[in-house]
């Protein structure tokens, strides 16, 4: 493809650093309370989706930056993770058909425990330097839907005050980042800066001219990602 994501993902890289600065500065101001440290992997169980633009830069450093057979493997666990995580909502789109509440299925869903493919058997990230922002804001105060969550392991205490990362405002500026970014390249999905998707499937997907929607149309292949086709296609 055609086309420059360089500055877009510049972009992102700087809203990865105010994060990252946010981060240290509440755990400067309360060090008993933050609990995060070395190989301390609870937010590697967490489960949460990634906007487009996250998604397509971390795919794009996972494949320059680990070995081939590292990759092959965290491959692997990508795709148990996918289907277990297909399996997951399916289930809960289920459940919101029989008419259970939307508030009550993403609490259910808050409460869900899946292990992340880029940790290892070390308890530590395969890819810790481009980690999601969500894992580099883990572990200190955030508001969601308006309600505060934080790590389950930390010293915050209900009821009490404390700074507090608004996480739907930073997830807007990452859908305007990745909207002003499909505007640019014109792909036939307009709508694919609205995407979301767990990182195993960011991690599985092969973001081709075909899978992205430009160039020439034509007959989609038969499978789209690295779960069927293999690492190299």
């Amino acid at each position: 493809m055609d086309f420059d994501f360089n500055p877009y993902f510049r972009e992102y890289e700087a809203l990865r650093t105010t994060a990252d600065a946010v981060f240290e500065k509440v755990s400067q101001s309360y060090p008993q309370e933050v609990k995060c440290k070395s190989r301390c992997d609870d937010c590697c169980f967490a489960l949460f989706d990634l906007t487009f633009i996250e998604a397509l830069y971390i795919n794009h450093q996972f494949s320059r930056q680990l070995a081939a057979d590292l990759r092959e493997s965290i491959i692997e666990k990508a795709n148990r993770t996918d289907r277990r995580l297909h399996k997951i909502k399916r289930d809960a789109a289920k459940e919101v058909a029989e008419g259970k509440s939307e508030e009550e299925i993403l609490g259910q869903l808050g409460r869900v425990r899946i292990r992340c493919p880029l940790l290892n058997d070390e308890s530590r990230c395969d890819l810790y330097e481009i980690r999601p922002i969500t894992c580099r804001l883990y572990g200190i105060p955030l508001a969601i839907g308006g309600k505060g969550h934080t790590c389950g392991i930390s010293g915050f205490k209900p009821g009490t005050a404390y700074p507090t990362v608004n996480m739907d405002k930073l997830t807007h500026s990452l859908y305007g980042l990745s909207n002003r970014m499909v505007r640019e390249f014109k792909p036939r999905h307009d709508r694919m800066g609205e995407l979301l998707v767990p990182l195993s499937m960011a991690l599985l997907t092969v973001y081709d001219d075909t899978y992205l929607g430009v160039g020439p149309e034509e007959e989609p292949a038969p499978t789209q990602s690295r779960k069927k086709r293999g690492l190299n296609g």
